[in-house]
């Protein structure tokens, strides 16, 4: 089952949504790392800071109580852009095979157009689930893996067998949270428009 956790206040100037922040400032110098100046290793490196940093203001937001219904927007916006453009390079750059590429794309932009289909009508905003969080890790940290396995660093192939270990179980439970984020989905839908019907 998809869990949820509660929200805080309304708050954008949090320390949490600024690491957010530099996490999607700092997508263009991936790409240019990987698409223009070739080097796969630093840019594998890079991907992986970025996709740490995730788990990094997730912690904080919990810890000093920095949850905020703009954060939980942010956050998986930004997560998304970070993951279908860091997919996409990757995909373009030729080294990860273009069918696992392929299969994270079309996951995130299915339920990309879900959660934006459900925003239209009126959904009730909801958390990431804790399975969400879990299958991001996996992937954010297989991708970075992959693609410095196709370079030339020492740890190449040491690198690509873990890539492999944490993506092919996190490539099967994105799309199983997908799946179990239609009902979620159904239910605040209904939920936003019962809200919005009260006096």
């Amino acid at each position: 089952m998809v869990s949820v956790v509660e929200i805080g206040p309304t708050k954008i100037a949090t320390l949490p949504n600024l690491i957010t922040l530099i996490r999607l400032l700092t997508l263009p110098v991936f790409v240019t790392m990987l698409l223009v100046n070739e080097q796969r290793a630093g840019a594998a490196l890079l991907l992986g800071v970025l996709g740490m940093t995730d788990w990094v203001d997730g912690w904080i937001a919990r810890r000093f109580n920095q949850t905020s219904q703009f954060g939980m927007v942010f956050d998986p916006f930004v997560d998304r852009t970070l993951f279908v453009v860091g997919t996409g390079s990757v995909l373009i750059d030729g080294g990860v095979p273009l069918w696992f590429c392929v299969c994270i794309l079309v996951r995130e932009v299915f339920v990309g157009l879900m959660m934006a289909i459900g925003t239209l009508v009126g959904m009730k905003r909801f958390p990431v689930s804790i399975w969400g969080k879990r299958y991001t890790f996996l992937l954010m940290t297989a991708v970075p893996l992959l693609l410095l396995g196709t370079s030339t660093h020492v740890t190449a192939d040491a690198a690509w067998l873990g890539g492999w270990f944490l993506g092919i179980p996190g490539l099967v439970m994105s799309y199983v949270v997908g799946v179990l984020y239609i009902p979620v989905v159904l239910r605040n839908v209904r939920l936003g428009r019962a809200e919005r019907a009260l006096p």
